[in-house]
């Protein structure tokens, strides 16, 4: 750095120790946030700026945490971009009217190009503290979104709504082999008949989750097959193999008492038919 750099720079530094209460309560007026909040960051600058070692490090730091609980927080990027832009503008208020004019004219340059650089970084950590809670959350919606139900003693089905993809394929397949581990069922039934459409990449997806099953020494049966569903089945030549497939979940369901052994009979007496069956 030359002379006359650290000079403007020095000038600066001395304006933001002379100026603090007066800063910090402009900046926390153009960052709507508290004058608390933002001290220790302001602190934090000032104690690297005295080192003279352009280590931001704690600067860093201060501004990830302020950055992460602000995505949390649900607050706009712009929201967040001010938290920290609003120091430069707070500055400059003060620059305008310092006596030594040029130093400090010249050295709100070098402030002002310091401020951009943690504001990107403030950004870029920001955006990454929102994916990853966009992710958590879709995780977390992913399970809430593929059930698995007992539904009588030894047999569990999986309701499923919406497009099966890979990474539901995955999470289909560990809560079911994890459901038929805990209740020792020996039959599933996998329920399509929320998914609006079965193609080459479904079908694969729906054949390693029997397969899976089988492993697991579970019989597995599809049900809801639609008349659409059956004629693109039939268009596309997929092939389910021995996979017993079912046109509802009512008549899956009577596949899986049948091989479990247990009688039901239809009519209005049906529930105290299989009552007395499996009493």
């Amino acid at each position: 750095m030359s002379v006359h750099a650290d000079v403007n720079r020095r000038r600066i530094e001395e304006l933001l120790r002379l100026h603090q209460e007066q800063i910090v309560r402009r900046w926390a007026q153009l960052a709507n946030a508290s004058s608390e909040e933002l001290t220790e960051l302001y602190q934090a600058l000032l104690t690297a700026l005295d080192e003279g070692k352009n280590d931001f490090a704690d600067v860093r730091g201060l501004l990830a945490e302020l950055s992460r609980a602000r995505a949390r927080a649900g607050f706009a990027p712009a929201d967040t971009a001010r938290a920290v832009f609003g120091l430069k503008e707070a500055m400059y208020e003060i620059v305008e009217v310092d006596q030594e004019g040029v130093e400090a004219a010249r050295g709100f340059i070098w402030f002002s190009r310091l401020i951009d650089d943690l504001g990107l970084f403030t950004f870029e950590t920001y955006a990454e503290a929102r994916e990853k809670i966009i992710l958590d959350q879709a995780e977390q919606l992913l399970e809430l979104s593929t059930p698995v139900v007992k539904l009588w003693e030894g047999i569990v089905a999986v309701p499923l709504v919406g497009t099966l993809d890979s990474a539901r394929t995955q999470v289909v397949m560990e809560k079911l082999l994890q459901t038929l581990v805990d209740t020792g069922a020996e039959h599933a039934v996998i329920d399509i008949t929320g998914v609006p459409a079965v193609d080459t990449q479904v079908a694969q997806h729906l054949l390693k989750t029997v397969v899976a099953a089988r492993l697991m020494g579970a019989e597995c049966v599809i049900s809801g097959i639609r008349p659409q569903i059956a004629h693109t089945i039939v268009t596309l030549g997929i092939e389910f193999g021995d996979i017993v497939t079912k046109a509802s979940l009512a008549d899956a369901l009577a596949h899986a008492f049948k091989r479990g052994g247990i009688h039901v009979s239809g009519g209005r007496d049906t529930r105290i038919a299989i009552r007395a069956e499996s009493a």
